[in-house]
């Protein structure tokens, strides 16, 4: 028996897929794809996997991670990676097969790239709305946890490193949030303090580019 952590990008049409359909989507990869993989036990035996932390629906994700557990040790990884590809959709590549090092609890922190426009305000603008927006102490908004109670959260805590760029094209934010089982962010919520704040509509391309354990290491 042998764990294994496969390494994939997920973009194109497939950002559209939610994590519920995408785990679907790699069910059925690996049952066409023949590898001996391990099922669990019980009334109705599935193919063993597990995602690290689900992706929002219309992200795109450079390095998403997926552990399934295997009943042989001698396949290689190309060809987990060549059999697994074979049967995904456009939008899905595998890359890379490792060992699972760290364990998905650990999670703490994840890193994305946002591209952003406006109709309504020219580039300039909104780079510097964005500049005064994380120059503010406090950053309030309304986010709804997991027993559906809206509580007004301050996301100022949960911004880690960030960079804000204006190109000819857009505004590019590259920034690090809380993320994990515990306290997870979502960048959107960044966004929507500012039209709200400025009644305007942002449109964005949103790439989880990473995401960390407490000590800012890599997930690997």
């Amino acid at each position: 028996m042998k764990n294994v952590r496969i390494w994939f990008k997920k973009d194109g049409a497939t950002r559209y897929i939610s994590h519920l359909d995408l785990n679907r989507v790699m069910t059925r990869a690996l049952q066409h794809s023949r590898l001996p993989i391990w099922h669990t036990e019980g009334f109705n035996p599935h193919p063993f996997l597990t995602f690290a932390l689900p992706l929002s629906l219309g992200f795109r994700g450079v390095k998403e991670s997926m552990d399934i557990r295997l009943t042989q040790d001698d396949i290689s990884e190309e060809e987990i990676i060549s059999r697994l590809n074979t049967n995904l959709p456009d939008g899905i590549r595998i890359y890379r097969v490792t060992d699972p090092v760290m364990k998905a609890g650990t999670i703490t922190y994840a890193s994305f790239n946002i591209k952003m426009t406006c109709d309504t305000v020219p580039l300039e603008e909104l780079f510097m709305l964005f500049r005064h927006l994380f120059a503010q102490e406090t950053i309030e908004t309304q986010k709804k946890n997991k027993k559906g109670i809206v509580k007004t959260i301050d996301l100022k805590p949960d911004i880690g490193t960030y960079t804000l760029e204006k190109t000819d094209d857009n505004v590019t934010l590259e920034i690090v949030l809380s993320a994990g089982s515990v306290n997870n962010v979502n960048p959107t919520l960044l966004i929507a303090v500012l039209e709200q704040n400025n009644n305007i509509e942002i449109h964005y391309d949103i790439t989880r580019l990473d995401v960390y354990n407490e000590e800012m290491k890599s997930f690997a």
